[in-house]
Formats: C-alpha cells, structure tokens, sequence
C-alpha cells in the first residue's frame, strides 16, 4: 500500500500517520476501496482493570463487517497480532450488530515480516490481515522486479 499522498516525513509517529489519514480521509478510503465506511479513531475499550484504543475503526458494506485498523511505525511484531486477536474478539462481543459478520483486522506497518505474519496468523482463518505500507513508490527497478515475484507467486499458485 503506497501512502505518499499523506506527505509524511520518514520519522513519523503512529499519531501522525493517523492524522495524516484523516486529513485525507476520502483518500485514504479510496485507496482501501470503495466499501469502507468511518466509524471512528481512537476508539475506547476496557477490558478487565485496563483501557486500550482503537486506531481506527472502519465497517466494510460488502463483507458487512466490523475492520479494525491498527497503525504501527515498525515492523510487524507478535505483540502486535496477539494485541489485534484481542481487539477483534472485544469488537465482536460489545460492537457487533446483529446480523453482522466476524470483524476482521488489518495491521497496517512499515515492515512486515512474511514469516512472522504466516506462523503468528495461522488458524485464524482471513480474520487478520497485515500490510506493508510505504510513503513513496520504490525505485522503478525495484518496482520492475517487485511485480516479476509477485507475478511468479501466482502463476505457482495458479491451477493447471
């Protein structure tokens, strides 16, 4: 997900790049796509004697569900999956309407880390999803063979 249009400067906060979403909010929708409706920023939740937040919380029309969206500066840690499998099990206990599908969960960070993302989301089925965000486009030779992997990925995933 390539994110240069929020202009944001390589040392960035968590909040910032919050901010600068919501400066862009019709933007930023738009680069999620066009079934994302805003619920809110920074929403509370208690669980037991502690306070936790939010980043942001979206309802996607389509799938008819709850997305969590957690912003992290850093690459992907495992604190960070466990820290979304708890958010999603709270939205789908005091949020969710009736009628309404699981939430799912999009970390959005500055590093993902493949390996990680597959061994600590395994058996969650699609409830959680992680994306690498950038603020600008790569070189064009590194975007050239960015696409030629992704592009050899599926035609091995591809049937015959």
């Amino acid at each position: 997900m390539v994110l240069e249009f929020l202009a944001l400067r390589d040392e960035h906060s968590e909040s910032d790049l919050e901010d600068a979403l919501l400066r862009h909010l019709e933007e930023s929708l738009l680069k999620l796509g066009g079934d994302f409706a805003f619920v809110g920023r920074q929403r509370r939740l208690r669980i037991g004697a502690e306070w936790y937040r939010v980043d942001l919380l979206f309802f996607h029309r389509r799938l008819h569900c709850l997305v969590v969206i957690a912003l992290k500066i850093g690459r992907l840690m495992l604190a960070d999956t466990r820290q979304m499998n708890v958010y999603l099990n709270y939205a789908s206990r005091h949020w969710r309407r009736k009628g309404e599908n699981l939430p799912v969960g999009l970390i959005l960070c500055s590093e993902q880390d493949e390996a990680l993302a597959q061994y600590a989301l395994k058996g969650m089925g699609r409830r959680i999803l992680t994306r690498e965000y950038r603020l600008a486009l790569p070189p064009e030779a590194a975007l050239v063979e960015q696409l030629q992997h992704a592009r050899l990925r599926l035609e091995a995933k591809a049937p015959r």
